[in-house]
């Protein structure tokens, strides 16, 4: 049983910087592993980025490559993402998702957040 909420969405301006938390509770020992995800109506969930939080390594999708910033703080059980630079693109409903991590790379992606939402106006 594990919990997360995610905080921290808002409405920037195109080029301004947003950070969001998913805040992980209950098991949090039967997690190793969350994702941020998001998604537009009308399109598929993109994911944006993963860490695992043993090892803290991190992967990103392309879109957003050298604009956003994974990593946990384990004291407070919180992943974060930090958005720079954002496009208007970039809005939509932001999900963390955590999960365990399979060999060779991967999230089960078991447990997920209701979403925060983010808007980027030009």
């Amino acid at each position: 049983q594990v919990q997360l909420v995610e905080s921290g969405g808002g409405s920037v301006q195109a080029g301004g910087s947003l950070r969001l938390s998913c805040l992980v509770s209950g098991s949090t020992y039967s997690v190793n592993c969350v994702g941020w995800f998001r998604q537009v109506a009308g399109k598929e969930r993109e994911r944006v980025a993963r860490i695992n939080t043993g090892y803290s390594t991190t992967s990103y999708a392309d879109s957003v490559k050298g604009r956003f910033t994974i990593f946990h703080d384990n004291a407070k059980n919180t992943v974060y993402l930090q958005m720079n630079s954002l496009k208007p693109e970039d809005a939509a409903m932001y999900y963390c998702a955590a999960g365990v991590g399979f060999y060779g790379g991967g999230c089960s992606d078991k447990y997920w957040g209701q979403g925060t939402q983010v808007t980027v106006s030009s």
